[in-house]
């Protein structure tokens, strides 16, 4: 169904920004990029999947099985997203708030053309039916001229949907719901958003991934949807029989003294709030994959570590089980949609109370971008610190949020939105310079 084709490139930064630009003329993109960011799990350096030959495009009802029959048919590399608000084909559950994006609940598209990074080699595999077009895309992606052609707004103003003290409010009834009994945690999240306003999504993403170098980094393009993503968190990876989950929970931020920056990192790791959020959500975690794992492969590979990024230090632990060769990997995923990090526990009363207490639709952001392979693999990221743009409404929208426990002290939280934010906010604020 694929040619094959290795090509050597003598500096693969420069070739990764060069065929980004490439991309830019067709209606379907996907860049995921590791930005070299050493990964135990990790298969490539960098992807990039352009030009759609067949795709799926889904609402929450029964988005899953549709997914499951067009991976199936395909049996190919297929790459896309899915929203946070397909909880809605999992449970009993609606959204009903504003949604300023407008972006399909469900993506995927079967590239007609794929590159595949790995060192100094690209492992370019495209349709039997485009092959003859190689030569002269090379070609094309080599001569580039890197022309951004687009004009980002002279001033971006950024509103914020849940102001200060509404937030103060809303994080002490969520606090109210713990103590009674609801849940024991929920992830909380806020909109940032910009009307009326254009950018250079391109530019955008370059920008955002050089102040912030994420192991997860996304670029997805779907006609005038945008995503444009600095995350550091993996959500799900299938190898074989094997299945591996990363959930994020405790983040601290950064310092430019060396001394100071390693004391907050070590702050981080022995605080008991932020290692009690990490372990609920591991244990979430670990429920969920036990509904497709094999008896008694369910384990945790790696507690409560502290990794450091550009931006935060993040606390990160590892959970893996075993599947049967014949569970289908898209009821592997649905069976631990959405992730743990992104809701609460329990997941279902969560869920519930988060619908009723933010004031936006979360669409993408908390959702997951990736892809399957023919063999049925599969990996993908968790989408935060990331901005979404709807090119056609001229709206941007970036979100953060905070893991809300018994512990939670509401003015922290807030804090924690904004270091969070942080990248997002200087990102946009230099296009209007």
């Amino acid at each position: 169904m694929r040619t094959k084709y290795i090509y050597n490139i003598e500096n693969p930064e420069s070739f990764k920004q060069n065929i980004l630009f490439w991309s830019q003329q067709f209606g379907e993109v996907v860049w995921l990029d590791s930005n070299n960011y050493q990964q135990a799990y990790s298969n490539y350096d960098a992807v990039l999947a352009v030009d759609a030959n067949s795709s799926i495009h889904s609402n929450y009802n029964q988005a899953f099985d549709n997914l499951k029959q067009y991976q199936t048919k395909c049996k190919d590399w297929i790459f896309g997203y899915l929203t946070y608000d397909l909880k809605n084909d999992v449970e009993n559950l609606q959204s009903q708030n504003f949604d300023g994006l407008q972006f399909p609940e469900l993506y995927f598209f079967q590239p007609k053309k794929l590159f595949l990074f790995k060192g100094n080699q690209v492992e370019i595999k495209y349709l039997k039916r485009v092959e003859n077009s190689l030569g002269k895309d090379l070609k094309a992606i080599q001569n580039i001229n890197q022309n951004l052609n687009e004009n980002s707004n002279n001033s971006i103003k950024i509103k914020l949907r849940i102001h200060k003290d509404a937030y103060f409010e809303k994080v002490n009834n969520m606090l109210v719901h713990i103590h009674r009994g609801d849940i024991y945690e929920a992830n909380f999240c806020q909109e940032f958003y910009a009307e009326d306003t254009i950018i250079n999504p391109l530019e955008t993403y370059f920008e955002l991934n050089r102040i912030s170098k994420p192991p997860f980094a996304t670029f997805l393009k779907v006609m005038d949807l945008y995503l444009i993503s600095a995350s550091p968190e993996r959500y799900l990876k299938k190898q074989g029989q094997t299945i591996i989950s990363q959930p994020i929970k405790g983040t601290a931020k950064r310092s430019l003294n060396s001394v100071e920056d390693e004391q907050l990192k070590k702050d981080l790791s022995q605080d008991e709030k932020e290692r009690s959020e990490n372990i609920m959500i591991l244990d979430l975690m670990r429920n969920d994959l036990s509904k497709t794992a094999l008896k008694g492969s369910v384990r945790v590979e790696e507690l409560c570590k502290v990794y450091t990024f550009h931006q935060v230090h993040q606390m990160i632990s590892t959970v893996s089980s075993k599947i049967d060769k014949n569970v289908h990997p898209v009821d592997v995923i649905r069976s631990t949609f959405p992730m743990g990090s992104m809701t609460g526990a329990p997941k279902i009363s969560a869920m519930k109370i988060i619908e009723h207490l933010e004031e936006t639709k979360r669409g993408l952001y908390s959702g997951a971008v990736g892809y399957f392979s023919p063999e049925g693999d599969f990996d993908f990221n968790v989408v935060i610190r990331s901005i979404l743009y709807n090119k056609t409404k001229k709206y941007i929208s970036y979100s953060v949020g905070g893991a809300i426990t018994a512990k939670s002290d509401p003015i922290k939280e807030y804090e924690e939105c904004l270091v969070k934010a942080k990248a997002m906010r200087e990102v946009l604020e230099h296009q209007s310079i």
